[in-house]
C-alpha cells in the first residue's frame, strides 16, 4: 500500500466554497509562514527554491566554505496529518474560528473505500489526512509544517549558514525540506530536533528516503543509530541538484 494515494472526490459546489475559504486564508500564510516556505506564496515557486540552493552552494565553495545538506523525505505525510492536532494549531497560528469552524465541518464525517482488482471494500470513517486533490491540502500541511518548525527552534538555532547577516538552516516548498549547516555535527543536531517534533504530531521521517549531500567525503552518516544515505545529488522539485550547484530538470 505504500504506493498508493487516495483521492478526494469533492462536488462542484464544495469546490467553489473551498477557493473562497483559499482566498480568506492567504492573508494569514503570508504572516504565519516564513519567507524560506516559498509553497503558495505569489510570485514564488519551486524554481526559487532551486535557484536559493545552487546560489548557497557556489558561494559556499567561492568562501571555501563547508555546506552539508538534508533532504527529508516523510513517510505518507499528507496521510498523516491528524486533524484534532491540525485544528488547535491553526488557532495557535493565528487562524480565526470561523474558518477553522469550516475546515472541520468540511472534514468531519469523511469517509473512503478502498477499489481493489476484485471490486470495492466498505466506506470506512477517515479521522486523519488532508484531502490529496483539495486546493487546500498544500496550504494546511504548510501550517501543520511550519509548528513543526518553530517549536524545533529553528529559526533561533545557530546552526545554519549566514547571509547577509541572517542565520539561513532552511529551505521548503510544501513537504520538501532541505536542511543546511557547515558541519554534520549541526545538521545531526537541526535533524534530529524536527524529527521529534515530527513525532509528537504524527509525523514520521522516511530515513530509507532521507537523503544528505555532504560537502566533503564521508564513509557513512548515521543519526539516532539509523544509517542516512550520502549521495552527491538529489531531487527537489522535480530537479536534480548536485553538490557541484548543476542543475538537472
Amino acid at each position: 500500500m505504500l504506493n498508493y494515494y487516495t483521492i478526494a472526490l469533492i462536488s462542484h459546489a464544495s469546490k467553489v466554497m473551498l477557493k473562497i475559504l483559499q482566498a480568506r486564508l492567504q492573508q494569514y500564510v503570508n504572516c504565519a509562514l516564513p519567507d524560506v516556505q516559498a509553497d503558495i506564496r505569489k510570485g514564488r515557486g519551486t524554481r526559487d527554491q532551486i535557484a536559493n540552493i545552487c546560489w548557497i552552494i557556489e558561494k559556499a565553495r567561492e568562501f571555501q566554505k563547508n555546506i552539508d545538506f538534508c533532504l527529508i523525505d516523510y513517510a505518507k505525510a499528507f496521510d498523516c496529518v491528524d486533524h484534532n492536532k491540525l485544528w488547535k494549531i491553526l488557532k495557535e497560528i493565528g487562524i480565526p474560528d470561523h474558518l477553522t469552524c469550516f475546515l472541520r465541518n468540511h472534514y468531519t464525517g469523511q469517509e473512503a473505500t478502498v477499489r481493489t482488482g476484485h471490486g470495492t471494500t466498505d466506506w470506512f470513517q477517515i479521522g486523519k489526512g488532508v484531502c490529496q486533490g483539495c486546493i487546500l491540502s498544500s496550504c494546511l500541511f504548510n501550517f501543520y509544517a511550519e509548528y513543526i518548525m518553530r517549536n524545533a527552534g529553528l529559526e533561533e538555532a545557530h546552526a545554519g549558514i549566514k547571509i547577509a547577516g541572517r542565520n539561513i538552516n532552511n529551505l521548503r516548498y510544501a513537504d520538501d525540506t532541505t536542511l543546511m549547516a557547515e558541519s554534520e555535527e549541526e545538521l545531526k543536531s537541526l535533524l534530529m530536533k524536527m524529527k521529534e517534533e515530527s513525532k509528537k504530531i504524527g509525523l514520521n521521517l522516511n530515513i530509507q528516503k532521507t537523503k544528505i549531500m555532504p560537502s566533503g567525503p564521508i564513509n557513512s552518516w548515521q543519526t539516532d543509530g539509523e544509517t542516512v544515505e550520502t549521495v552527491s545529488d538529489f531531487i527537489f522539485g522535480g530537479s536534480k541538484i548536485t553538490a557541484d550547484a548543476i542543475m538537472q530538470p
